[in-house]
């Protein structure tokens, strides 16, 4: 007897019980412990004459669930870099920083730190008085404690 893809009923008759353990999820939001579950089902009631049409499909399965976990591990990886960032803006605050401005260096205390899409933009107040604003952190030269 051939089985055809997993429906929702399927999915969650073959899920049984939570697991405690781990919790890495798949594009159907199952632990893995229900994955191997489904796994095993599916050799269970697989064709004899067509074995591998089912264990294909959920090795299609295994295989989307590392492309979420990958995913979500980018994701991830995008906010701790956004954390570090802001945390490196905002310990600039109150300290003089050094700006190449073509041929000349403009330099000024940091009074402040706004976010253009996540990415920290700073404004400096220069000896003169003026305010520069929208300064790239990567534009910086040259960091000073203090005045």
């Amino acid at each position: 007897m051939q089985i055809g893809p997993i429906t929702g009923n399927t999915a969650a008759a073959a899920a049984g019980s939570e697991s405690t353990g781990t919790t890495a999820t798949n594009a159907f939001n199952l632990n893995f412990e229900s994955l191997l579950k489904i796994i095993l089902t599916q050799l269970t009631y697989q064709d004899p004459l067509k074995p591998m049409d089912n264990f294909e499909f959920v090795s299609q399965l295994a295989q989307f669930s590392q492309i979420q976990i990958g995913q979500t591990s980018n994701d991830r990886l995008a906010e701790v870099a956004a954390a570090q960032a802001t945390l490196q803006a905002t310990s600039l605050l109150g300290k003089t920083v050094a700006v190449p401005a073509g041929s000349t260096t403009l330099s000024g205390k940091v009074v402040s730190i706004s976010f253009a899409d996540g990415v920290p933009q700073l404004a400096i107040k220069t000896s003169s008085g003026s305010t520069i604003s929208n300064i790239s952190m990567s534009a910086i030269s040259q960091v000073k404690e203090g005045n």
